[in-house]
């Protein structure tokens, strides 16, 4: 038998019409998505499903994004199908922490409502994303640490690919030493903020505050966590984790490499996009990949 590893995207793979034909097809999907807006206090179906600008405002996206991949997870769930150990990057890991148990899905949805709210609220005047391609990571680190001002690395999300996040001169002038350095390119991103910088630090501490209220459980399977890249193994370690996510970089490539290491051998990206998907061609081709984004993925991964 293999290991099988369930990974959720994090924000920027979201559309206008994610997970409609789950919403359609079983009864199980629609109610996550009324727990979602009952949870929210938003008409997440139709923040999903009907032309807006909002699904790609933080506040919106992520309590959008996380909607979606519990649905699909929750289709999964109602055939009768676990994996063995789940990951996510970013906003993804709350889609990682209910499908190991820990979070229930209504308090998922509570939580990554005001996730979004505190970090479009922290966003300051003045920072930036960019996305470094060809340049190793340890070159990277060692350009930012260079820099005056505030950059470092957001996202290691594959060889080649790193994204740097601060304050905008601070990534300007980080990327065009990666640039000197034999970068084959670096892209400034269009997000609305420095997501994974210190200058998130504040919005980290107020979702601390709403985790205090949340119940959370055993973990039933192992979940990798973005900022130390290594197992959790004891729930009193998961909110603090949480906490400090929020500013800290984003060890996505260390995850997976941590989960092949010890023997998972198939990962399925349940969500939107298959922007995992094309991580892990970078990361270790392979390995067997499965995308969970239609209709008609899960019922060919469910043999129906």
């Amino acid at each position: 038998m293999g290991k099988t590893v369930y990974m959720f995207p994090g924000q920027g793979a979201q559309y206008v019409g994610m997970a409609k034909e789950f919403y359609d097809q079983l009864k199980e999907c629609k109610e996550v998505f009324e727990m979602a807006s009952d949870a929210s206090g938003l008409d997440i179906p139709k923040l999903c499903f009907e032309e807006n600008d909002q699904i790609h405002i933080t506040e919106y996206t992520q309590i959008a994004m996380l909607t979606a991949e519990v649905a699909m997870l929750t289709a999964l769930q109602s055939r009768g199908l676990q994996p063995q150990a789940a990951a996510g990057l970013s906003l993804g890991e709350y889609g990682a922490l209910v499908a190991a148990g820990v979070m229930e899905p209504k308090d998922a949805f509570r939580v990554v409502r005001s996730r979004g709210i505190f970090m479009q609220q922290a966003v300051p005047e003045g920072g930036a994303m960019s996305a470094v391609l060809g340049l190793d990571a340890a070159t990277i680190e060692e350009l930012c640490e260079k820099t005056a001002g505030v950059v470092s690395i957001a996202n290691y999300n594959c060889p080649g690919q790193i994204v740097i996040t601060g304050e905008s001169q601070a990534v300007a002038d980080a990327s065009a030493l990666c640039q000197e350095a034999g970068a084959k390119r670096v892209v400034p991103l269009k997000v609305s903020g420095p997501f994974h910088s210190q200058m998130l630090t504040g919005a980290g501490e107020k979702l601390g505050e709403v985790l205090k209220d949340i119940t959370l459980h055993d973990i039933a399977i192992p979940y990798v966590t973005n900022v130390t890249a290594d197992y959790v193994t004891d729930v009193a370690q998961v909110k603090p984790l949480l906490v400090q996510q929020v500013s800290s970089s984003v060890r996505w490539q260390q995850s997976v490499e941590r989960l092949i290491a010890d023997g998972y051998d198939e990962f399925v990206e349940i969500g939107p996009g298959h922007t995992l998907a094309g991580f892990m061609k970078k990361i270790d081709r392979s390995i067997k990949t499965v995308n969970i984004e239609k209709w008609e993925d899960f019922t060919n991964y469910v043999g129906e």
